[in-house]
């Protein structure tokens, strides 16, 4: 009896941190989603989409615990998919709880390179924790447009 229970117990755990695995986003669908709405702005122009990617409704921009964000190369954001509150906030400082500043380096890469990867530690939507996260970003004229998976 006791081997079942155990055994049972550990199923039940691994289902769990399965389950846990599945409500995380991925890198390659961050960068998807950075790509939809980098088409969106071509196709439909600025407005439209950072209204769109500001609205918790949409799910082209809001899937679990990833969204997109948008700053311009001053670090105002422009757009943003969890904390729509922060559009028209200059954030160029912000830094995360490790001291790096995250937007500055997304700044630096999107100036550079035009896209990229940019690691840091932010909170997590949907378990409300700060994690580890691998923000994707893309240059669209002069703005970047950025998503990014929690690990």
């Amino acid at each position: 009896m006791k081997a079942w229970v155990t055994a049972a117990a550990l199923i039940l755990a691994l289902c769990g941190i399965a389950a846990a695995a599945a409500q995380k986003g991925s890198r390659a669908e961050a960068v998807a989603m950075v790509k939809r709405a980098v088409a969106m702005v071509k196709a439909e122009g600025r407005d439209k989409t950072f209204a769109a990617i500001s609205d918790p409704a949409n799910l082209h921009f809001h899937d679990r615990d990833l969204y997109v964000y948008v700053y311009d190369f001053q670090g105002t954001v422009l757009a943003h998919g969890n904390n729509p509150q922060m559009v028209g906030t200059a954030r160029i400082g912000l830094k995360d709880n490790e001291g790096r500043f995250m937007i500055k380096e997304m700044i630096a890469i999107a100036k550079t390179r035009g896209s990229g990867w940019v690691t840091f530690k932010w909170p997590n939507p949907v378990t409300k924790t700060v994690e580890l996260k691998e923000g994707y970003i893309e240059r669209v004229d002069d703005f970047l447009i950025g998503s990014g998976a929690y690990k």
